[in-house]
């Protein structure tokens, strides 16, 4: 009975989750405005599932993300660039991976000890509020919109939030970050590096960058856009996980 409501709630988790990440696809809410650029959230509940649930979850939710990122580009055609998710190998797989690379990244973080854990917690987050309120200031100065601002803010909120509950119990937050950290490099990694070897020259000539720009070009794309994402992946998850893993108790 145990094992069948188990399996009846990784099933409803999943199908959540994976309306969740449809809902996003389809609507602004996929895309958080930081200043300089727009951090997608559309993996992050690929993540949530997988740290929260297993690999298993984790896979199943990063199969709709990757089936509604194919639909998306095949139907809607949003961009000059959306050709390269035709290809399942390039939208669907590395969407897969998240939720395996993600769990698996979080189990092995668990074997640390704990006072590390603890005071690795609270590193990580100091220095992620450290560069939200160099972000924040940045925004301010340049008379970015208010929701620029103001999303920024929020996320700047969380993280000291999440700091100051790390002084009392930061175990999980460490080894949460790392998974959802890995997650979202998994995803970005993985499409930019398909984009590169399979369809480089392609997506170069629609964008209008010369060929021997490709690799600086996409990789530039992989630091600009990549490490912010992970860094918003980070905060979401862990504030999520924690929220999920305290109302379970």
């Amino acid at each position: 009975m145990n094992k069948k409501t188990i399996s009846s709630r990784k099933l409803v988790t999943s199908a959540m989750l994976g309306a969740i990440t449809i809902v996003l696809s389809l609507t602004p809410l996929g895309l958080i405005p930081l200043g300089f650029i727009n951090a997608t959230t559309m993996h992050i509940p690929v993540i949530i599932g997988a740290i929260a649930e297993g690999p298993i979850v984790g896979a199943l939710v990063g199969l709709i993300f990757g089936v509604s990122s194919l639909l998306n580009a095949l139907l809607r055609n949003p961009s000059p660039v959306s050709f390269v998710f035709y290809n399942p190998i390039i939208s669907v797989l590395p969407r897969i991976l998240i939720g395996i690379t993600s769990y698996y990244a979080y189990k092995a973080c668990t074997k640390i000890n704990s006072d590390k854990l603890k005071g690795l917690a609270k590193g990580l987050w100091a220095i992620i509020a450290l560069a939200l309120v160099y972000l924040l200031v940045k925004n301010i100065k340049a008379a970015k919109s208010t929701m620029n601002i103001i999303f920024v803010g929020v996320l700047l909120l969380v993280v000291i939030g999440l700091f100051i509950y790390s002084q009392k119990s930061a175990k999980g937050d460490f080894t949460i970050a790392i998974g959802a950290f890995v997650g979202s490099m998994t995803n970005t990694i993985l499409v930019l590096g398909g984009i590169y070897l399979i369809y480089a020259e392609k997506y170069v000539t629609t964008l209008g960058i010369p060929m021997d720009s490709a690799r600086s070009a996409i990789l530039g794309v992989t630091i600009t856009s990549g490490i912010p994402e992970a860094i918003l992946s980070v905060i979401l998850s862990t504030a999520v996980i924690k929220a999920l893993k305290s109302s379970r108790r």
